[in-house]
């Protein structure tokens, strides 16, 4: 492997949906969802690809938070971006749908 090459960074994470009524999600999410991860505020452009894993059988609404599984997409700088506590914006396009924040660095 080259050693500019990224690698991806797999957390827990509290996920929390938005309520419809703030802006959020219809409809509730289930077994994996790929949503743009914003580790950079608000007006932030760059976005992260990450997938939330939810465990089988088990739906996410909106409104509701759930401890899950995530998985983001290697780019450079994104391990300085993952620490216990942080929190950033989970984001449908430039739409806010939810908040993460990181309780356990897996791997």
């Amino acid at each position: 492997m080259n050693e500019s090459a990224t690698s991806d960074v797999s957390v827990r994470a509290e996920v929390r949906l938005l309520p419809t009524s703030e802006g959020g999600r219809v409809e509730p999410i289930r077994g994996s969802y790929r949503p743009n991860h914003n580790f950079f505020g608000p007006n932030g452009r760059n976005m992260s690809v990450g997938s939330i894993d939810l465990p089988d059988g088990s739906e996410l609404h909106p409104g509701q938070s759930m401890e899950v599984a995530i998985t983001f997409l290697g780019w450079p700088g994104l391990k300085a971006q993952i620490y216990l506590g942080r929190e950033w914006r989970i984001q449908e396009g430039l739409r806010l749908v939810g908040i993460g924040k990181v309780i356990e660095i897996l791997g």
